[in-house]
């Protein structure tokens, strides 16, 4: 059996991969990342799991070796503040942040697959194996978009998009075609969770916004799929019903939907519309 290496950083994304591997007859190593990755990554069948700090990419690399893999994938998210706040990088990694001149998530993920490349080692998309989970064009839940949410969408594309060109976020959130909150380091949740709040913080008959919120997520325009991925699961439909957000927008064919099903489900309990469009 071929030996593939995962590099799990933290969720239910990680997880999938593992299991869709060993269920294609691979043998899995994981590199599990120390501040991210779940501790349920040792129970689902890997070769081998090894803890690694964000910072050690040095060790990575030798595990890797050394273990026979020759082609491995990145899934997971690693929180951007994690990146730049947490880690204390190895002689190889120092060396690779001096290089960068700019500091997103492209530019270091980027360099990192160079590094992996150089040496046999070649990332491969972090959607290779859960091809069946991107999700599909149309309307997804019971409940259509409302006119005035399909406008909140369509502006929300258009905002979404510029964004996501400077690798700045891939979140927006829309009351009325207003931008309430654009997503930055903290991650898409967070992003919701504030939206909410400035809309509660709004003065009540005196506010001319809706306190309906639009969700749009979308892809880079040149996404690479080796890493970042945009990824839906059930929190985020929880996050979106407690700060009042009534639709999510998702690209279609670029976004995973983890537990795909309880998803639906949670967004009809809630009245939450969700569709995916294809990008443009």
């Amino acid at each position: 059996m071929e030996r593939i290496g995962l590099i799990a950083g933290n969720g239910k994304f990680p997880l999938l991969v593992l299991d869709s591997a060993r269920a294609l007859g691979y043998e899995v190593v994981v590199i599990a990342i120390k501040e991210e990755a779940s501790p349920e990554v040792e129970d689902h069948g890997a070769a081998s799991v090894h803890w690694l700090s964000l910072g050690e990419l040095s060790k990575l690399i030798e595990t890797f070796q050394r273990e026979g893999v020759r082609r491995a994938i990145m899934a997971g998210q690693v929180r951007h503040k994690q990146i730049f706040s947490a880690i204390r990088p190895d002689w190889r990694l120092a060396k690779l942040l001096l290089s960068l001149t700019t500091r997103n998530t492209d530019s270091l993920l980027g360099a990192v697959a160079k590094v992996l490349a150089g040496e046999g080692i070649t990332l491969e998309n972090s959607t290779w194996l859960l091809e069946p989970l991107l999700v599909k064009s149309g309307v997804l839940t019971r409940r259509a978009p409302t006119e005035q949410e399909r406008k909140n969408i369509d502006y929300g594309h258009s905002v979404a998009r510029e964004l996501a060109r400077h690798d700045i976020g891939q979140t927006v959130v829309i009351a009325d075609a207003a931008c309430v909150a654009v997503e930055a380091m903290e991650g898409t949740d967070a992003t919701i969770e504030r939206a909410g709040q400035i809309m509660g913080s709004l003065e009540g008959d005196a506010s001319t916004l809706s306190r309906d919120l639009t969700v749009v997520k979308i892809a880079k325009p040149e996404q690479d799929m080796r890493f970042d991925v945009p990824v839906i699961g059930v929190k985020t439909i929880e996050v979106m019903q407690a700060a009042g957000a009534s639709c999510l927008a998702l690209e279609a064919g670029k976004c995973l939907l983890l537990d795909g099903e309880k998803i639906l489900a949670a967004a009809n309990a809630a009245g939450i519309a969700v569709v995916a469009d294809a990008g443009s």
